[in-house]
């Protein structure tokens, strides 16, 4: 059976996965890590990509003797999990995501981007701005800025174009709320039709953060779908 990584969103770090991963069937290793630049890992001299994020995570499988790994990915980490399944099919096992954007244009990066002002987070929503403070020590402004940038990017050139899901062989489930106004129920439904080996799950009474979600159905769903 192959390990597990969990993949954090933006903003995030993997203390936004761990309470799952402490849910999940231990009976095999369930790794997480911080994206570069996030939490304590260093920011490096580079903007953030997804395909940076993706080379972090074929690092950590390389430094941890990692063959081939199962991936979950939360949001922005889910798109780094179909990034790798796209390039890196052959080391990639199983993967699922939650509340990911799938979909990416000038207009989708902007409605993304709108609110990721550091001066504007620390004047309107201060306690949103100390728990960024908590999770990226010293550095929190400068992940706020540099994932605006990451997003815009995004926006202009997506990296898995829509004549490229077909490509992606691994098998992907895909979990969306109901009320996630982030990810989208139409352009999950979309992605599922175009993936080869596509699940969808829709969970009742979920938005858009990881911590809101229905973690019961969640849970059982992940479970079920690693180990069949």
């Amino acid at each position: 059976m192959n390990q597990l990584i969990l993949l954090h969103g933006a903003l995030g770090t993997s203390d936004q996965v761990k309470p799952l991963a402490d849910k999940l069937n231990a009976d095999r290793p369930v790794h997480l890590l911080n994206f570069e630049g996030h939490g304590t890992e260093a920011v490096l001299e580079r903007p953030f990509r997804m395909e940076h994020f993706a080379e972090n995570v074929l690092n950590y499988m390389e430094e941890n003797s990692i063959e081939k790994a199962d991936l979950f990915g939360y949001s922005m980490g889910g798109y780094v999990a179909l990034l790798l399944g796209l390039h890196h099919g052959d080391r990639i096992g199983k993967i699922s995501t939650l509340g990911t954007v799938l979909k990416w244009s000038p207009e989708v990066a902007g409605r993304e981007v709108k609110f990721l002002n550091p001066a504007k987070i620390t004047e309107k929503v201060p306690q949103f701005a100390q728990e960024l403070d908590r999770r990226h020590p010293g550095s929190w402004k400068q992940v706020t800025s540099k994932t605006k940038e990451l997003l815009t990017d995004l926006g202009k050139e997506h990296r898995i174009k829509d004549s490229d899901w077909s490509d992606i062989k691994n098998k992907v489930r895909i979990h969306v709320g109901d009320r996630d106004q982030t990810a989208g129920l139409a352009q999950s439904i979309d992605v599922y039709n175009a993936l080869p080996n596509g699940e969808l799950v829709v969970l009742p009474n979920s938005p858009h953060p990881i911590e809101k979600a229905d973690m019961d159905l969640l849970v059982a769903s992940l479970n079920g779908f690693y180990i069949s």
